[in-house]
């Protein structure tokens, strides 16, 4: 029976070879997954009974069981390459048949559509965004980023924070003088500061702020756009608030005015459009005794602008970035785990497919639950361990090379009865 047990181990160490050097194989793939051949031995039924003690016929392959632990991760140049930090998988959806499949390989680009996929073409899924940029989560589908610009926005809110020198003096020469500032003699003014705002087109307008002290604790603001002034006349403007601080200096009101700012001509010769209204927020604003200081300067309009890359987080949002500096979600990837990840069916391509016995995709943000975070510009190594492997293999030679003494010895002894005669 020496032939039989041996002729098993032949077989089976055959076939741990096999898992061995696949796994050598695989060593530098991204996102794959050792595998370990497990055994069990062999009983003959017939030879089975009560109080016996049946000799063994052989060894069998069990299975071959997947090894899903954690590979090193690796940075890359590729902003859309990504890699899972702990459990999950990516959902990718086959353009030719529809089936989802689930992958640890975050090797991604773009299609000429701006589909994210794989080298596969296989569409990675996620959640989209609506126009502003609010993720829609619950409805997965393949994961596109937007291939026009993003369109400009109007200025509607200015927020301006900044410390009014409670020294200086007075320079508002008075209701009699006409007109009260120049804004071309800043002896007429304590403090000016400009910024850029954009009317409906995206186009640049310079509004500028000009700081006149009236009286202690008093200060008349002007304000003019791309040098036309915001209330009054050019020859005569007029204030367009009057802000009043408290005896310390600590508050100022009021903290908002409404401004309207008109259609005029920008520094480039272009005609810019009236941009009304727009909200003017002091909050904030304080009057010390120290230097005049601007410490905050904000507004909300942009000029168009084109995609010129996407920023992935760990929460798998994708941030599309605009040459005009604004950010925008353009969508959040999906992640699912299983129940029994070693149920999983490894189909090639670095990827798996669902059977019975991983049971259904448990589905989530990265960062949930069990799901891992995500690392963008980076991908996840093999989880091969080379050393281990070459162990592994020198072993199963050797398991293959006694086997095969086996038979040879088997052999011999069967020689030697042959030979009795």
């Amino acid at each position: 029976m020496s032939f039989q047990q041996g002729l098993s181990g032949l077989n089976v160490m055959s076939k741990n070879l096999d898992v061995i050097g696949n796994n050598i194989a695989n060593a530098s793939t991204v996102g794959a997954k050792s595998s370990r051949a497990e055994f069990a031995d062999l009983y003959a039924n017939a030879l089975s009974g009560a109080g016996s003690s049946p000799v063994g016929i052989g060894v069998q392959m069990a299975t071959v069981a997947q090894q899903f632990t954690q590979g090193n991760i690796t940075a890359t140049d590729n902003s859309l390459d990504v890699a899972i930090n702990g459990g999950g998988f990516f959902q990718l959806t086959d353009p030719t048949t529809g089936e989802t499949v689930y992958s640890r390989n975050g090797q991604f680009k773009l299609d000429k559509t701006g589909y994210i996929v794989n080298d596969q073409g296989q569409k990675l899924l996620g959640y989209g965004a609506d126009a502003n940029g609010n993720v829609i989560q619950g409805a997965t589908s393949a994961m596109q980023l937007p291939t026009s610009g993003i369109s400009p926005q109007a200025t509607t809110k200015v927020a301006n924070e900044f410390n009014l020198d409670s020294r200086e003096q007075v320079t508002d020469p008075g209701a009699s003088a006409s007109p009260r500032i120049n804004f071309t003699d800043s002896t007429t003014f304590n403090q000016a500061r400009s910024m850029t705002v954009y009317d409906a087109k995206g186009q640049p307008v310079s509004l500028s702020f000009y700081y006149q002290k009236t009286a202690d604790d008093t200060w008349n603001v002007y304000a003019t756009a791309n040098g036309k002034t915001l209330s009054g006349s050019d020859s005569a403007p007029t204030p367009i608030q009057t802000l009043t601080f408290s005896p310390d200096g600590s508050t100022v009101s009021p903290t908002t005015t409404t401004l309207s700012i008109p259609a005029s001509t920008n520094s480039s010769g272009a005609a810019t459009l009236a941009i009304d209204p727009v909200t003017w927020d002091v909050t904030g604003s304080t009057q010390y005794g120290s230097v005049f200081a601007l410490t905050n300067q904000t507004q909300d309009g942009f000029a168009p602008g084109q995609l010129t890359g996407v920023t992935i987080g760990n929460d798998g949002v994708l941030l599309a970035r605009y040459s005009n500096g604004q950010t925008k979600a353009a969508g959040q990837i999906e992640t699912a785990t299983f129940r029994n990840v070693q149920g999983l069916q490894p189909i090639g391509g670095n990827a798996w497919r669902l059977t019975s016995n991983s049971g259904d995709p448990i589905k989530g943000v990265p960062g949930s639950g069990n799901l891992g975070t995500l690392q963008s510009g980076a991908v996840e190594d093999s989880n091969v361990d080379l050393t281990g492997e070459l162990v592994n293999m020198i072993t199963a030679q050797r398991n293959y090379q006694a086997n095969a003494q086996t038979i040879k010895t088997m052999d011999q002894v069967m020689q030697t009865l042959v030979n009795l005669r």
